[in-house]
């Protein structure tokens, strides 16, 4: 072999990622084989020739090419799954790339259980080719966030193994023997244009109309002229030959069949920058190859990669992986999920309260579902039920509601133990804890807090943050500062008053019950010392706080002689200054905690108002309501509202008598308002049969509450829950919760029919209506307090519904009526394909 010694320019790139530029200003010496030309070098070692067209086609393989392709000669399908993911430290590990490693690390687990002791595993891979952007905390960062979701890997960077490393810029030796290889067959060769050519070239086949890619300057350069490039130190970067008329097929688990005309698509692409820097699709291929990985789980955006990676293993005889190229996940605009539609880091997520099994419980249902309706699973359940071959094709959704109920669901069937480790970080986080809060003090403050939100809360944080609304006080300054109305339409009843001021009296002597610092769990625990999940229930002994405070009420009830909504509603709004929340004893126990002296609560920062200073709030309070609201009517009152009612009603009837007839079905209809209905927009948006009852659905329908209702209907025989789905529809809304064959029904969509109820459809809102708005009927007052829907209880022991349908009707053009007035909305009358049908 001849030696040619060649000088090149540029100096020698050394970076913190392990990368060697191709340059060196020193003359180095390289072997040629006979009539070959030399072209360049990589950290002194990778070298070949340029060959006559005659010698590049006998090429041989280099002797010394040690690389090893565990599956060559072998099925991918048919071997133990060995299973991928490959971030780029540039980032934070966001949901699509937990989507991909979780897919990825489900198959490793599953194929670990199916193939005992052998080959299977879950590899973690750090593509850090792109020096400017990675960096060592990204890659800490997402490393991070893979062990908080508990996907563990079997080989990866932090770690020795056969197979690695596993940090592309710590294979760069591998890479360049690689090189070398496709180098010495002629499957590659040195490029020297300028970026000025390409970007000619690029414009000229954009003028004709041609995609642009490389049109093969280089390809069959003559070897005189390569040679002369090198020995000037002209840069150059090597490209892949693409073979004439190639064509990559691949078989695509998610897909299908997926093909590229190679030639036409791609043209010879580059493989190792001038530089030295080997580009992602080379680096990918070569190290699917040689980790033996099995198949290839990513999104769809690495489809088009598949052509260079494929061209790539083919060349080098190394079997292709499977591929299964999942769709994108998009936010609620259709549009691919970015920080615009909220939080998309796994990180932010676990900030925020969310658990990693809920997380990973709902990353799986992004695109993959097990042919159930299940969509509650534990880790070991998502396991054994995952296949590839049930991943689909179309984009998926991401509903932040859905995984707050995904992973309210989770935090339900954890103990109120394990779930108050999760809330005392939120409530460090928040600053509610003092800093470096701990021992009794601490932990009966994080139980109490998490046992009063367990059912409530659809993230830890909801505990923590409901620890804060119930140390604060919200009750107004003044009764004219009240802007809800249920509390002051309840305080203008006249019950509020007396028993605020009976509250101040009791507080002031001593002789209202006041939670026992001794024992301040009592209202959370049962008298066996076991935790009460349920709100509803309360603890505590015969002696206890929470009993005390009921027999107290009793006898303030009998005192005042007032009792049920009419106690309950003025005593919470009093003690905790809100119209509703959890039992108020337990509320009151952790404000007790909260306010002892040696309180491990932040008071200033969570601006705890303690029942002293709410006494003194209450107090100022009351001076500010009108004396007409201070009692309840009396009889003689309500009496003479009556009468005077009456008399009105008829002075009306009479000037109506002295006016021309005018029939009217008003005129005559003595039954409840149709004010007492509350009739709402809403929009379906999950439907599945009741797995007890074939002519029942299950519904999940948005009414702009703070969760969807839950609404059992018997629509089956009539319709297709595909056909329902999405679907605005008008929901009755004050009817009360109730189990149906064991599903909680809260509500009820509401149909027309024709006579023999043979044919049902939906009464729909225009397309225009806004979710949870209000339902309207020309001629009643749906403003007032007068208008106010009725009570849950009293709709259904009144039979106010029952009264009401026979007048709800749809008129000759199917537009539901009461009475002759149509439902309207803000965008219009509704409307029914049932003409002359009933309502219900």
């Amino acid at each position: 072999m001849a030696l040619v010694a060649v000088a090149t320019r540029g100096g020698v790139l050394r970076t913190n990622r392990g990368f060697v530029a191709a340059f060196s200003t020193a003359p180095r010496t390289f072997a040629t084989k006979k009539a070959g030309v030399p072209f360049g070098a990589l950290n002194g070692r990778l070298f070949a020739t340029v060959e006559s067209d005659t010698e590049a086609s006998a090429a041989a393989v280099d002797d010394d090419f040690d690389v090893v392709f565990p599956l060559q000669g072998k099925r991918s399908e048919e071997c133990p799954p060995r299973m991928r993911f490959a971030p780029s430290p540039t980032g934070s590990l966001h949901v699509g790339g937990a989507r991909t490693a979780l897919y990825n690390w489900l198959v490793a687990k599953k194929g670990q259980l199916d193939f005992p002791g052998e080959d299977a595993g879950f590899v973690l891979r750090v593509e850090d080719t792109d020096l400017a952007r990675s960096t060592k905390e990204s890659e800490e960062s997402v490393l991070a966030d893979l062990r908080w979701l508990g996907l563990a890997w079997d080989e990866g960077p932090d770690m020795e193994g056969e197979r690695g490393p596993y940090r592309q810029s710590e294979r760069g030796e591998l890479y360049q023997k690689v090189a070398k290889k496709l180098i010495d067959e002629g499957i590659a060769y040195p490029c020297f244009c300028t970026k000025e050519e390409l970007e000619e070239m690029k414009a000229k086949q954009e003028a004709e109309g041609i995609p642009p890619r490389y049109d093969g300057t280089w390809r069959d350069a003559d070897p005189e002229l390569v040679k002369q490039k090198m020995e000037e130190g002209v840069p150059y970067t090597i490209r892949f030959k693409v073979p004439a008329g190639a064509r990559v097929v691949i078989d695509d688990a998610v897909r299908g069949t997926v093909s590229w005309d190679a030639e036409s698509t791609v043209g010879d692409f580059i493989l190792l920058r001038s530089n030295g820097v080997p580009v992602y699709n080379f680096c990918v291929a070569v190290d699917d190859a040689t980790m033996g990985i099995t198949t290839v789980i990513r999104a769809e955006e690495h489809l088009t990669n598949t052509l260079r990676q494929g061209l790539i293993l083919d060349a080098l005889n190394a079997p292709r992986p499977r591929y299964a190229h999942c769709s994108l996940i998009l936010g609620s605009d259709t549009k691919k999920l970015s920080k615009r539609h909220g939080a998309t880091s796994c990180n932010q997520f676990r900030l925020d309260g969310f658990l990693p099994d809920a997380m990973i419980n709902y990353l799986a249902l992004l695109g993959w579902n097990d042919g159930t309706d299940n969509e509650i699973f534990t880790r070991d359940e998502l396991v054994d039920a995952f296949g590839v071959d049930r991943v689909v094709k179309s984009p998926s959704i991401f509903d932040m509601d859905k995984l707050k109920w995904i992973n309210s669901q989770h935090l339900k069937m954890m103990s109120i133990e394990e779930v108050a480790e999760l809330v005392k970080e939120q409530m460090d986080s928040l600053g509610i804890l003092e800093e470096g809060a701990d021992g009794v003090g601490a932990r009966n403050v994080v139980f109490a807090t998490t046992a009063l939100a367990k059912q409530m809360m659809e993230t830890t944080q909801d505990a923590a943050t409901n620890a804060q609304a119930v140390l604060g006080y919200g009750l107004p300054e003044s009764f004219d500062k009240v802007v809800d109305a249920e509390a002051k339409s309840m305080i203008q009843v006249g019950h509020f008053f007396p028993i605020a001021q009976a509250l101040i009296k009791d507080f002031e002597s001593g002789s209202l019950p006041q939670p026992d610092p001794a024992d301040p769990l009592a209202p959370f625990l049962e008298d066996i010392n076991q935790p009460i999940e349920e709100d509803n229930k309360v603890g505590g002994t015969a002696y206890s706080y929470p009993k005390a405070y009921k027999v107290h009420m009793k006898n303030l009830s009998k005192e005042l002689g007032v009792k049920g909504k009419n106690l309950f509603h003025p005593l919470r709004l009093a003690l905790t200054g809100e119209m509703s929340g959890q039992d108020v004893t337990k509320q009151m126990a952790l404000l007790g905690m909260a306010s002892a002296e040696d309180t491990c609560i932040d008071t200033e920062k969570v601006g705890v108002v303690s029942t002293e200073q709410r006494m003194e709030r209450l107090k100022a309070f009351c001076e500010t309501i009108p004396e007409e609201f201070r009692a309840p009517k009396t009889k003689e009152d309500k009496t003479k509202a009556k009468a005077d009612a009456k008399a009105a009603e008829e002075a009306a009837q009479a000037n109506a008598a002295a006016a021309p007839a005018v029939v009217d079905p008003l005129d005559t209809y003595d039954g409840p308002p149709i004010t007492a209905l509350d009739i709402r927009v809403g929009r379906i948006t999950k439907v599945w049969e009741h797995p007890e009852a074939d002519k029942l659905f299950c519904e999940e329908v948005d009414l702009g509450e703070d969760e969807p209702r839950q609404i059992a209907s018997g629509l089956r025989p009539y319709m297709n829950a595909e056909d329902m789905e999405g679907r605005m529809v008008l929901v009755l809304a004050n009817l009360k919760a109730r189990k149906m064959l064991g599903f909680p029904s809260h509500g009820m969509v509401l149909c027309a029919s024709n006579e023999d109820h043979t044919e049902v459809k939906f009464v729909s809102p225009p397309v225009d209506a806004k979710v949870g708005e209000r339902v309207t009927v020309p001629g009643f007052d749906f403003e007032g307090e007068e208008g106010n829907p009725f009570a849950e209880n009293k709709i259904g022991k009144k039979k106010i519904f029952e009264k009401l349908a026979p007048h709800l009707v749809t008129n000759e053009f199917g537009s539901p009526e009461f009475l002759g007035r149509p439902f309207l909305t803000s965008a219009g009358v509704c409307t029914s394909p049932i003409e002359g049908g009933n309502v219900a």
